[in-house]
């Protein structure tokens, strides 16, 4: 238990600094990935636009520094404009508006924070498909794109945003959409051996399934790390806002399947179905997200499942920290190296990545206790 103290308590130190570090070039801008060890800044509007955010504010929580404060609440006042210009927004809402607007509200009760993320509700909620019950995906971002009957198992995580608003608000409808959302992801998204698809297309007026689509996994069929550590933290939240079994029991299925197929560092690679050369090509943000969804777990359970998601969580981030942190390279902003975004289009391969960034930083915290967490 102490040498689990030391590696933990030294991975946050570690973290804090480099990111206060990091607060004195990238301000109350919005990275996304790191080129050549340094963050790019993409556009408020992308969907990372939270997770920068996102992380000052769980490593205020704990070390109260006020700076990391003024930063995300300048980040969060950004997205403002995003909001009202309306034709960028898509299923990612809950990302951007949890990390930002709800965080700040759970932690200082701000009421323009509140109002913020009430308005990302409405405009998330408006996304359902009443006949296939599916949140939407994309928009068409190019002329003659046609996507209205995309769902994707990334939205698992912007279900969220739906149930706080429905707490805070007294509103059932949001809580509603949500669970219908993830009723779909049960029918729809997973295989019986607990892999997922990362893509699913309806008919956007019969609400039929169509077929799926590889999306950004090296096939239809295979196995993209990064969703299904999206469905384990997920369905684990839905599990936490509805006590509904059988969102916990798909949770852990699907836990099952990335856990029987990590390598020996427990870090997994970017499609557990990709061919064997490209096996090597890791994604550290797929490790880090399904390691806080393992741990959130951990808590929902009892005896020994309890421990063993407890046990294999914290494994995988103690890997990530001795094998993949870049904490001695002053050169390089990124807290986790060899992260893997988007291989099919050859976007940001074997690089840091905010994402992962956040939720090592989010298993960290959940490790110490010392939340709140804003899925939550």
């Amino acid at each position: 238990m102490g040498e689990a103290r030391t590696w933990r308590d030294e991975a946050w130190k570690q973290a804090l600094s480099k990111t206060l570090r990091n607060t004195t070039r990238i301000g109350a801008g919005f990275p996304h990935a790191s080129q050549g060890g340094v963050y790019e800044l993409a556009s408020p509007e992308w969907w990372t636009a939270g997770f920068w955010p996102g992380m000052l504010w769980q490593l205020y929580g704990d070390s109260q520094r006020p700076e990391l404060k003024e930063i995300a609440e300048q980040c969060e006042a950004a997205l403002d404009a995003v909001m009202d210009a309306y034709l960028r927004l898509d299923h990612d809402i809950g990302f951007m508006w949890t990390l930002t607007s709800v965080a700040n509200y759970k932690l200082t009760g701000n009421e323009t924070s509140r109002i913020r993320a009430l308005k990302a509700a409405n405009f998330l909620a408006a996304r359902f498909n009443i006949r296939g019950r599916y949140i939407r995906a994309w928009n068409p971002w190019r002329e003659g794109e046609r996507n209205e009957g995309i769902a994707i198992i990334d939205c698992c995580m912007n279900m969220p945003l739906l149930f706080w608003a429905s707490r805070t608000s007294g509103d059932p409808r949001y809580a509603h959409v949500a669970e219908e959302h993830l009723n779909t992801v049960l029918a729809h998204f997973i295989r019986p051996d607990g892999s997922v698809y990362h893509m699913v297309e309806f008919d956007p007026h019969t609400g039929e399934r169509i077929k799926p689509w590889a999306g950004q996994g090296h096939a239809a069929e295979s196995a993209w790390s990064r969703g299904s550590a999206w469905a384990i933290y997920g369905l684990a939240l839905g599990y936490h806002h509805t006590g509904r079994d059988e969102y916990l029991r798909a949770a852990q299925q699907t836990a099952a399947f990335f856990l029987s197929r990590l390598p020996e560092d427990q870090v997994p690679a970017w499609d557990f179905r990709a061919p064997e050369e490209l096996q090597g090509l890791r994604d550290s943000s797929a490790g880090a997200c399904a390691a806080s969804g393992l741990l959130l777990l951990a808590q929902q359970t009892e005896g020994a499942d309890a421990i063993f998601y407890r046990e294999r969580g914290e494994k995988i981030l103690k890997s990530l920290y001795e094998r993949y942190g870049a904490w001695d390279d002053a050169a390089e902003e990124g807290l986790l190296l060899h992260g893997t975004s988007n291989y099919p289009q050859g976007s940001n391969i074997d690089v840091p990545l905010i994402y992962g960034d956040f939720y090592f930083v989010e298993g960290l915290a959940r490790l110490k206790g010392c939340g709140p967490f804003y899925w939550e």
